[in-house]
């Protein structure tokens, strides 16, 4: 059985003392947080006077973000503690509280980017070009770039107002997801009982046992079945909650409204999806060949990520995945090694191991006065190894970030936040094809690379179209039941796996199950994001010092610039098609590269 949080070393346990040493501080730094109305009269008080001079505008500024600097730190704190045992009351509650002061902090100051597109536009650019207002130029200029879809004072505070309850949805469906379901057990070909979890299916569904495979996928997915009507209005309800807000800003559609303050075009949310749907024959051409390799009658969709070589193993304790790891980023220089290394080793930036009612899968937060913490639900497998460069990118972005931003900079947009991340694990992939012992062993990581490939790329893009989809079916006005949700999920994995695959009863419930549907167009991010990554990647390995120093200049960025900007000066221009063609060209050339090996894939002579 999984294991409670309190039987976890704890050298396996991410460090939260730096933040606060006991949970004790924590309740008294947040005891600091006035409870009576105005909770912040100092900065409230001048509402009404921002547009007086720019030292008005600056001190106001200076003290709105120190006040958000200590929010984010208590929350950081909190939601870390949270999801180590999501089950846990205190913690829970902890969670709760930070994150309803976070909602009045926005209710308290919901007037002040209204109140700043009300001043004069020939006065803001006076403002603009005062060296009181430097350090927050470009911060004032996003939000004056947002102005047709601004609100007055007053509705700005009614939405604000509402965003506490605008979260039910997506916290509904953690809670369900991450501590109410219990999958049980599953049975492998010799009748032994394995205790499910979303960790372990991760596990299971890459074993060559094909019978476990089965029942994991089986039951883990009847489970999203047996509660399709409730996860559909979960669902749905985020929907609605994009669909008002693009409404109530004047927005065409929630995918401009999501895309538009980023200064991020439509087109390339679009042109991903045009670009990847008519390139899809390498795809199936992929799924064919895996069909053949495995030598089964019907491929299902619970046979598409074991291994195709069946005499390697690759697994590795978390000490050498990560020892590989950080010898992996060599190329970007001994400083952003030696940082890595120290957190890794000795700072305990991560939380390694799965125990009972932690969040599920794996992912890098932090604040501006933490270290970047990663949450691991580590296994061994090679997926796992990935997984922890994936990270540690997110990690060290923002340590850079952090490092070399003023604090209203520092966090990058999401735009680039899958870009360091899969950078990493293209250096890893480096790496470990260079280290590799035996043809097997080659033909094994061609496989694993295939497989990024089609789950970063190909699976997003596919989750991505299914996004819009539900959005453009609620600005219609169409009804949404877990029938339409299933028809159309199963007209998608037909179009992208092609005529090989085998879809059983639950494999359309996946939708379900994906929580990154509750973000607002997140999942396209990782297609751009690979496609940047793999561009940059190529970029640094092959060039010299000036392209390594525009790699970390870009992980320095933060968002002191629009996200396009910052790509662009690293040397990835993503307003042209070239970076997802190159992705999309690399994938078709891996996937030849198999082919040739498919017949010699134990035979030490093999050609690869």
């Amino acid at each position: 059985m999984t294991k409670p949080r309190s039987a976890v070393p704890h050298e396996d346990q991410w460090d939260v003392t730096p933040l606060y040493s006991t949970f004790q501080q924590w309740e008294e730094e947040f005891g600091k947080i006035p409870t009576t109305s105005p909770r912040w009269p100092a900065l409230q008080s001048r509402q009404g006077k921002l547009g007086k001079n720019p030292q008005e505008l600056k001190q106001f500024l200076e003290g709105y973000f120190a006040i958000s600097r200590n929010l984010s730190k208590l929350y950081t704190y909190a939601h870390l503690r949270h999801d180590e045992d999501i089950a846990n009351d205190v913690y829970k509650g902890a969670y709760q509280k930070i994150s309803n002061v976070f909602h009045d902090f926005a209710e308290a100051f919901s007037w002040v980017d209204p109140e700043i597109l009300a001043i004069e536009d020939g006065v803001m650019q006076q403002f603009l070009k005062s060296a009181e207002l430097a350090a927050y130029a470009f911060y004032l200029k996003k939000i004056i770039r947002v102005k047709a879809h601004s609100l007055p004072a007053r509705e700005e505070e009614l939405l604000a107002m509402s965003a506490k309850a605008m979260q039910a949805p997506h916290k509904a469906f953690s809670a369900i997801n991450d501590a109410d379901f219990k999958f049980g057990m599953v049975a492998d070909n010799q009748e032994k009982r394995h205790e499910l979890t979303h960790g372990s299916f991760s596990t299971f569904i890459r074993m060559q046992d094909r019978t476990l495979r089965r029942h994991a996928y089986e039951t883990l997915h009847g489970k999203y079945h047996d509660y399709e009507n409730t996860l559909c209005e979960l669902l749905m309800g985020k929907i609605q909650i994009h669909l008002f807000e693009a409404r109530a800003r004047k927005y065409t559609s929630c995918l401009e409204a999501a895309l538009f303050p980023k200064n991020i075009d439509t087109s390339v949310y679009t042109s991903l999806i045009k670009a990847v749907r008519s390139n899809l024959e390498p795809m199936h051409k992929y799924i064919e060949m895996r069909k053949q390799i495995l030598g089964v009658e019907t491929l299902h969709l619970f046979d598409t990520y074991v291994p195709l070589v069946k005499n390697v193993d690759m697994k590795m304790s978390y000490k050498e995945a990560e020892e590989i790891v950080i010898e992996s980023v060599a190329p970007l220089g001994a400083e952003y090694q030696n940082i890595l290394r120290k957190g890794l080793k000795s700072e305990r930036w991560v939380d390694r191991y799965e125990n009972a009612n932690k969040r599920s899968g794996a992912y890098s937060s932090g604040c501006y006065d933490s270290m970047p913490y990663i949450l691991m639900n580590y296994k061994g497998i090679i997926k796992d190894v990935f997984t922890l460069a994936h990270e540690a990118g997110h990690s060290m972005h923002s340590y850079y970030s952090h490092k070399n931003q003023p604090y209203q900079y520092s966090d990058y947009p999401i735009f680039l936040a899958e870009v360091a991340s899969t950078f990493n694990e293209e250096l890893l992939m480096q790496l470990m094809m260079e280290r590799a012992r035996t043809p097997d062993e080659k033909i094994y990581l061609i496989n694993e690379k295939i497989e990024d490939l089609r789950g970063t790329f190909f699976r997003q893009a596919m989750f991505a179209e299914f996004e819009l989809l539900l959005h453009e079916l609620a600005e219609k006005e169409i009804p949404i039941t877990p029938k339409l949700l299933n028809d159309e999920y199963e007209k998608l994995l037909k179009a992208y796996f092609g005529p090989t695959i085998t879809l059983d009863p639950v494999s359309t419930i996946e939708w379900a199950r994906i929580p990154h549907f509750y973000y607002n167009f997140y999942v396209y991010q990782y297609a751009t994001g690979i496609s940047a990554a793999m561009a940059l990647a190529d970029r640094v390995v092959k060039g010299g010092e000036q392209e390594r120093n525009d790699y970390l200049s870009f992980l320095k960025a933060g968002s002191s610039k629009y996200p396009i900007e910052i790509l662009a000066a690293a040397g990835v221009d993503m307003k042209s098609p070239s970076p997802v063609q190159t992705t999309i060209a690399t994938f078709s050339r891996l996937v030849d590269q198999l082919g040739e090996c498919a017949n010699q894939l134990a035979i030490v002579e093999s050609n690869c």
